[in-house]
């Protein structure tokens, strides 16, 4: 026969693992909706750099438009996309990597050897190498690619936003 406080033993332990499995079921799905909801920025960091080419074939001083896949994360989605970016081979052997977007409304510029400058066909503006607006409307410098080199690949990362005037 069974006494009545066994009876509440078993009973209190089915409560107590019950509640238990509930609060681990609750934990993992605030942490999973947290990770969601604020990203994990070392992950993203990691994931944003993109090999874009071997820098051997640069000549200093010339700008150069390049096209290289980046991977963007959306979340849980992965897309491969083509991306490009304008460089320069410094005289000191570092790199400047500019994005392809001209800073007073996003179009694409191109460079003219003959004014020595990166012309926006959209508005006019007008940049010297080093990214400097020499003429408007365009109001702050060339945004640039963080760059970091590996050998003699160039690896580009997220874009880094230029100042105003």
């Amino acid at each position: 026969m069974v006494s009545s406080s066994t009876h509440i033993n078993r009973r209190n332990w089915f409560k107590t693992t019950i509640s238990m499995l509930s609060s681990l079921v609750a934990g993992v799905l605030a942490g999973s909706a947290g990770t969601y909801l604020l990203g994990t920025p070392e992950a993203s960091e990691r994931e944003s750099w993109s090999d874009a080419g071997d820098v051997t074939k640069l000549q200093a001083g010339e700008p150069e438009e390049i096209t290289f896949e980046q991977n963007r994360v959306d979340a849980w989605k992965t897309r491969h996309e083509k991306a490009s970016a304008w460089v320069i081979l410094n005289n000191d052997g570092s790199v400047t990597a500019y994005s392809p977007l001209c800073t007073h409304l996003g179009c694409a510029y191109h460079w003219e050897a003959g004014a020595h400058a990166f012309v926006c066909p959209c508005h006019g503006s007008a940049f010297n190498m080093q990214g400097n607006v020499i003429a408007g409307p365009a109001q702050r410098p060339l945004d640039r690619y963080a760059v970091k080199m590996q050998g003699p690949r160039l690896w580009l990362g997220p874009i880094q936003k230029s100042q105003g005037a």
